[in-house]
């Protein structure tokens, strides 16, 4: 998903360049819906609108992404998602956020990969403070902290729930698993290397 970052510290951000042509949540039909989630049925376009209240109240977050979060994590960071689940004023609007905290040398691993494979070409850039720093939608990236502090970023999205994806994780904890005899085939390695990598990632991240 395509998304700016705003950082607090030098980050090293890369992503593999591909041409893709993406589609964007659909437009809204009308000017906001706060999302009703104790709705059961999900439309195409976001949750069920539940009546406007009165304060203001389903617009406003101001607490959960002030804290940083826990970065004592095998990746060295962690996400702290501000997504439509707990934000229902952005239902069917598109937009999200999300604050990473990273602790020194912490790194948020390859994600969100694109659909177009046909050129494999790597951009990298470090990002620093006061920064930003867009990344197009879909396009496989990661982040790395080399500076000398802890970081933090905030993150927004061009769609209600983005979700993610942890391309680690998809092929090596992935619940069923992917058949280890498929790993080896497409990753060129012996069944010995997956099945220690599937070991790291059993328990996720």
């Amino acid at each position: 998903m395509g998304y700016s970052k705003t950082l607090a510290a030098g980050l090293f951000a890369m992503l593999f360049l591909a041409p893709a042509v993406l589609a964007t949540d659909p437009d809204p039909l009308q000017d906001f819906c706060v999302a009703d989630l104790d709705g059961k049925a999900v439309s195409v376009n976001g949750h069920p609108c539940k009546p406007m209240s009165e304060d203001g109240d389903d617009f406003l977050f101001s607490s959960k992404l002030a804290k940083a979060g826990n970065t004592s994590t095998p990746n060295g960071s962690t996400v702290t998602e501000l997504d439509v689940a707990e934000w229902p004023g952005t239902n069917t609007l598109g937009v999200s956020m999300n604050r990473v905290d990273f602790a020194l040398g912490g790194h948020q691993p390859a994600a969100h990969p694109s659909p177009c494979h046909r050129d494999r070409h790597r951009d990298e850039r470090v990002v620093r403070a006061g920064e930003t720093f867009l990344i197009p939608r879909g396009l496989m990236h990661f982040q790395f902290n080399v500076g000398k502090t802890e970081a933090s970023m905030v993150v927004s999205f061009n769609s209600q729930n983005p979700g993610i994806v942890f391309v680690p994780l998809m092929l090596f904890g992935s619940n069923p698993p992917i058949p280890t005899p498929v790993l080896t085939k497409a990753l060129r390695v012996e069944a010995g290397v997956v099945e220690l990598l599937k070991s790291k990632f059993a328990a996720g991240f």
